[in-house]
């Protein structure tokens, strides 16, 4: 398995820790390929999970969820970790919202599985600032299948 099938994998392991009921989203923040956070879309600390309770929504979008990457970001800042230079694996392609996040944070490289809603400001706010956006394949179900005796 290649560094990038590993990690993608790994963020679709982090997705299955999502409270959201209407798409499950996974990141893992790399550095020297090493994770050094993870995130999964889902309320934030204390509040109700959608699961749970149902999902919020104002103008078709859940406001109860934080975003995936948001979340591994923002681990990073909890615990004082840098980000600068790091890679991001997400399942999905990030949001508006989370693009301008992550170049704040410095992010070197995204790796994303899916493409979904892709927002053309968002990849023009990549390409400015210089950071390449690359899908890649997680390899999670052909290591699932090794595992089964």
């Amino acid at each position: 398995m290649s560094w990038e099938e590993f990690f993608a994998t790994q963020s679709r392991v982090m997705a299955l820790r999502s409270t959201c009921p209407r798409l499950a989203v996974g990141c893992v923040i790399v550095r020297d390929k090493r994770m050094i956070a993870s995130g999964y879309n889902g309320s934030i600390v204390g509040d109700v999970h959608c699961v749970d309770v149902g999902c919020k929504i104002v103008d078709g979008h859940c406001v109860r969820a934080i975003h995936a990457e948001q979340n591994a970001l923002l681990q990073c800042a909890r615990f004082g970790i840098s980000t600068e230079g790091a890679d991001l694996y997400v399942t999905h392609l990030p949001c508006l919202q989370c693009t301008k996040s992550i170049i704040q944070a410095g992010i070197r490289r995204v790796f994303y599985e899916t493409p979904y809603r892709p927002d053309p400001y968002a990849a023009e706010l990549f390409a400015l600032a210089g950071i390449p956006v690359q899908q890649v394949h997680s390899n999670l179900t052909s290591f699932l299948a090794l595992q089964r005796p």
